[in-house]
């Protein structure tokens, strides 16, 4: 997902409540169930239709805001469009619809790679409809590690392990992430992760007094795995490593333990035990480069995920317009026309479970 979110209950909370927990808290259909999603499918020879239905599929393992999948596909024989899906914005995080268009620019990405894995070359090009036309054209098919890890990509919200990259690593990373009019700032220093941490907690605090904020990322939490499967998209409680629950009981739970404290800690832990921090940063503020910002940063996830490597987001700095101004200033942007989009930090770590997905045909026009 491309805003990081993970509500803590507590160790204390959880104690007193977990004989209640136990009917709900096992999420195994729900971890099958994403993962058939993300294996291929046997395709016949020649079967064009089969093969831009399985691209599509691939395009949509990509992130999004809360998990909203925020995106239609248009299947034509020559091409396929993406489109972006204007009832699963997000006002209160996101109210000039860039973490939405950058949502599409990782789609967007995944196709290609698929594509080409599938001995097809693409040209993505915005349409001034806002929709991203990608043309399909015969070529020598090509599977690179990008592709293979596609699959497996997650935004993995836990704790990281603290050691370093190899400067080889943190190169390729660097190689990955940087486009057409996108560059990527790598922080591996202590001082500037510090620096980094404290536009967080600034950001973070901001979002979490804005009761608008708390209403829309509740309405996006799936508590349970019933919650998960039946709607193929959100944010499952156990991606994050809290204990499924009932509906009923996970919106009263969040309002009394996601707390400003308890958020501000986590995150200053988890830079802490992070390697790095990536920041994206686009040359122009316009809805082309934001599409170009998620293919720089979908390439630098997979590219992570292909080395071993766990991302998360950390966007608090980049989503409060004031804290925004000032995070740009700090990095030494122009304020005027570069725009800080993405703050990404890095390192090794366990996996965290799969995000759900919704089926092919609920996301074709």
């Amino acid at each position: 997902m491309l805003i990081r979110r993970q509500f803590v209950f507590g160790a204390t909370a959880y104690g007193v409540l977990a004989p209640a927990l136990v009917a709900c808290s096992s999420s195994a259909s729900e971890q099958e169930a994403a993962r058939a999603l993300r294996r291929p499918a046997a395709l016949m020879a020649g079967d064009a239709a089969a093969l831009r239905r399985e691209l599509v599929r691939y395009a949509a393992l990509a992130p999004s805001s809360h998990n909203t999948q925020c995106w239609r596909f248009q299947i034509q024989d020559s091409s396929i469009a993406i489109a972006p899906d204007w009832s699963r914005r997000c006002p209160a995080v996101d109210p000039d619809d860039h973490h939405l268009f950058v949502s599409l620019g990782c789609a967007t990405e995944n196709l290609a790679q698929a594509a080409l894995a599938n001995g097809l070359k693409t040209n993505a090009l915005l349409q001034p409809d806002d929709r991203i036309v990608c043309s399909l054209e015969p070529t020598k098919a090509m599977e690179s590690p990008m592709f293979r890890a596609i699959a497996d990509r997650q935004c993995t919200r836990a704790d990281y392990d603290g050691k370093p990259l190899t400067n080889d690593e943190l190169r390729l990373l660097e190689r990955a992430g940087t486009g057409d009019g996108v560059s990527m700032q790598l922080l591996t220093d202590r001082q500037a992760t510090e620096s980094v941490l404290e536009y967080v907690v600034a950001g973070n605090t901001a979002q979490m007094n804005d009761a608008a904020f708390i209403t829309e990322l509740k309405s996006w939490i799936r508590f349970n795995a019933a919650d998960a499967l039946s709607t193929g998209d959100g944010l499952f409680a156990a991606t994050s490593g809290n204990p499924a629950v009932p509906s009923w009981l996970g919106s009263p739970m969040m309002s009394l333990f996601f707390t400003p404290k308890s958020e501000n800690e986590k995150y200053a832990r988890q830079i802490r035990n992070s390697a790095g921090i990536a920041v994206f940063v686009s040359k122009q503020n316009n809805k082309a480069h934001w599409v170009e910002v998620g293919r720089c940063y979908e390439r630098f996830a997979l590219q992570a995920t292909a080395l071993g490597i766990r991302n998360a987001m950390l966007n608090q700095p980049v989503e409060v317009p004031a804290v925004r101004a000032q995070f740009a200033a700090w990095l030494g942007l122009e304020t005027s026309t570069q725009r800080p989009d993405l703050v990404v930090r890095f390192g090794r770590g366990p996996a965290a479970p799969l995000s759900m997905r919704r089926p092919v045909q609920a996301i074709l026009i």
